[in-house]
């Protein structure tokens, strides 16, 4: 019997066989922590009175769900990671680099075959490149911070195979819905997700890691793609650290086999309260809104900002409407400026955020009122999300989401592409 592209990581790192079901202690090549789970972090590590962290090197902190800081309290655990930073010589990128795992992937700290670790669950964004990645608690972190190693039941394998391709006006984001609303919020637990067949193979690294980012909200450890040519090219303009790619046996075992036909897919939203309340935009057409935000680790890369402005470039947003876009780094910021995606964006009359989390934790930027209407891009419509649990968000493509700025209720983007 073969073995999945996740056993087979596993099993190199440790230099032995595993499957699927075994417990094991893994070595971690990257651990990240952010603003809101570091501090905790620091704190755990600093009651095992040691004086170093295992592997500096392999650590990374980003300040990116409160930034720039909006208070006191927030200002001091800022202050916290970058003095522990400093003094443990950890990579931290600061206010307005952007969203941290974007930036794990966009400076290649992260490669095919590794085993990454983050103090966020949506660290198996990583998966996008043939990584085995996933999110991990602060305490747990404080242990990698010390030893470098994770105790671990290694997942089973969940396949999708996509078959086709999508139709012009449906992206990625319409299918990892469509996929979410199959499983339902449990239908992935403790599995991973590998995702496979044409329409995978057709999309570029950054719709890939939308689809590994929000396998999270099917319950999933991880989601992952098999490393192909795209991506030893994407990475390798990135990083000079050596890798192994690994890639699942034809005949490994997965626990389900799953096929959808992309090219059937419309557009689809996820409904309040929960991101498994998924239905084709047809259910949502009309439904009125009040905030629109554009961004995230989601949707905040520069081809989503690029389809966003090609909708509402010539237009202009909804007179009961606020569009908020937040690029997901400063390098894509600075790219969307020179190519005059931001001027377009902001004609049109969008607020651009820096870039970060933006309004998606809710933990300052654009708190939407009580019981307004959002549609936002990001990965996650919970009660509260964005701050107030008395508003009602939407979940989108950018493409919908720039499509219903200008209508002020949700739109189909089909309408306004040629």
């Amino acid at each position: 019997m073969g073995k999945t592209i996740v056993e087979k990581i596993i099993s190199k790192h440790l230099g032995e066989e595993v499957k699927a079901g075994d417990f094991c202690v893994v070595p971690a090549d990257m651990l990240m922590c952010h603003d809101s789970t570091g501090p905790l972090a620091i704190k755990a590590f600093r009651e095992f009175e040691k004086d170093r962290v295992w592997d500096p090197t392999k650590a990374v902190f980003v300040l990116d769900h409160a930034t720039p800081s909006p208070n006191e309290r927030v200002s001091g655990l800022h202050d916290m990671l970058r003095s522990f930073a400093k003094e443990q010589g950890i990579q931290l990128f600061d206010v307005g680099e952007g969203i941290c795992h974007q930036l794990v992937l966009e400076k290649g700290l992260v490669l095919p075959g590794d085993i990454a670790l983050g103090t966020d669950s949506h660290t198996c964004t990583y998966g996008a490149v043939g990584a085995f990645s996933f999110g991990i608690g602060s305490t747990d972190a404080s242990g990698v911070l010390l030893t470098g190693k994770l105790w671990l039941k290694v997942p089973h394998t969940i396949k999708l195979a996509i078959d086709n391709k999508l139709q012009q006006g449906v992206y990625p984001k319409d299918l990892i819905l469509h996929i979410i609303g199959l499983l339902k919020s449990d239908g992935a637990d403790y599995l991973c997700i590998e995702f496979a067949g044409e329409c995978i193979d057709d999309m570029p690294m950054g719709e890939r890691m939308t689809l590994c980012n929000m396998a999270i909200e099917a319950g999933a450890k991880g989601g992952i793609v098999a490393p192909d040519a795209k991506t030893l090219e994407w990475v390798r303009s990135r990083s000079s650290r050596s890798f192994v790619p690994q890639k699942s046996d034809e005949d490994a075992y997965f626990i389900d086999v799953l096929r959808i036909d992309a090219a059937k897919l419309e557009p689809q939203v996820a409904f309040p309260h929960t991101v498994d309340n998924v239905h084709p935009i047809t259910d949502a057409i009309g439904t009125p809104i009040q905030q629109v935000f554009i961004g995230t680790c989601t949707n905040g890369r520069l081809e989503d900002l690029k389809e966003a402005a090609a909708i509402l470039g010539g237009r202009r947003v909804h007179k009961d409407v606020r569009l908020l876009v937040c690029p997901a780094s400063r390098r894509i910021l600075i790219e969307a400026t020179k190519e005059g995606v931001i001027s377009s964006l902001l004609e049109a009359g969008a607020t651009i955020i820096p870039p970060g989390c933006g309004p998606c934790p809710g933990t300052h930027l654009g708190v939407p009122g009580d019981g307004e209407n959002v549609i936002s891009t990001a990965n996650r419509n919970f009660k509260g999300r964005m701050g107030n649990n008395k508003s009602n968000i939407y979940l989108a493509s950018p493409a919908t989401c720039a499509a219903s700025a200008i209508e002020g209720k949700i739109a189909d983007p089909r309408k306004y592409l040629h």
